[in-house]
């Protein structure tokens, strides 16, 4: 009798082991660009702070899930959801025709453009950076119109970094000349930084989202709690809380959109 009392112990034991991984293996593995301000950085004490940060944890906590962020360089992100690697990835990216062949989004809940960065009295239009070196983010929407607008531009080089910090870094020692990439971030950037300056807006009517491997079911699931927070404010409320400022309606931090 004390043998099979010890058999039900070690059964219950097991059970109670096999529940605590299946609640650790529920945490979604998300990807970020992390130093990407202000949508997913560090703060001084260490922690992974940002608009999307508090998006996707919001997201993961009506469909529960915990969240761990995975610090993926931008180009890396998108074989990162294709093999498994990732559940999602965040990263302010935008959805384009040709990435909707190889992944999905959910619905969009951030309008952007294309911004040019310099250093106070530099450039002060894309139009002045022919013959000067140009700086991107490797694989974004920067890149992509930076490459394609190069001999229009003029631009003697296109330099491809893997996050903000390191083309700041060659933006301040003159090792570049300006700096595409996403007006929020920059904007964001360089409102403490005198030195900076972003003195164009290059309109490429660019849309945010969530992104993951192809028709992937996560993808139509975060969809649905993107609409419910659109509804109740929650995605205006972060955009005030991070940018300052509320949202127009008609943008898509605001209006419910259909999935791409």
């Amino acid at each position: 009798m004390l043998v099979d009392k010890v058999k039900i112990l070690i059964a219950a034991l097991a059970t109670t082991g096999a529940l605590t991984t299946t609640a650790q293996a529920d945490t979604w593995q998300v990807g970020a660009n992390i130093g990407n301000v202000p949508w997913e950085f560090q703060d001084e004490t260490g922690a992974f702070v940002g608009f999307e940060i508090d998006l996707v944890n919001e997201v993961a906590s009506r469909l529960g899930h915990d969240v761990e962020i995975v610090n993926i360089p931008f180009n890396g992100l998108f074989s990162a959801v294709q093999s498994g690697r990732a559940d999602l990835a965040i990263s302010s990216i935008t959805i384009t025709e040709k990435r909707l062949e190889s992944v999905s989004f959910a619905q969009p809940y951030y309008d952007s453009d294309q911004s040019l960065t310099v250093v106070e009295g530099g450039p002060a239009s894309v139009a002045e950076m022919k013959g000067k070196v140009v700086g991107v983010d490797t694989g974004s929407t920067g890149d992509m119109w930076a490459t394609e607008q190069s001999d229009t531009a003029g631009f003697t080089e296109i330099r491809r970094y893997e996050g903000l910090a390191p083309a700041m870094l060659d933006l301040g020692a003159g090792r570049i000349q300006g700096y595409i990439s996403d007006i929020p971030a920059l904007l964001y950037y360089v409102k403490d930084k005198p030195n900076l300056k972003v003195v164009a807006r290059i309109e490429t009517g660019e849309r945010y989202s969530m992104m993951f491997d192809k028709n992937a079911e996560l993808a139509g699931q975060v969809n649905e709690v993107l609409t419910a927070l659109k509804n109740e404010g929650v995605i205006a409320g972060l955009h005030e809380k991070w940018f300052g400022a509320t949202p127009e309606d008609t943008t898509s931090t605001v209006a419910v959109m259909d999935m791409p």
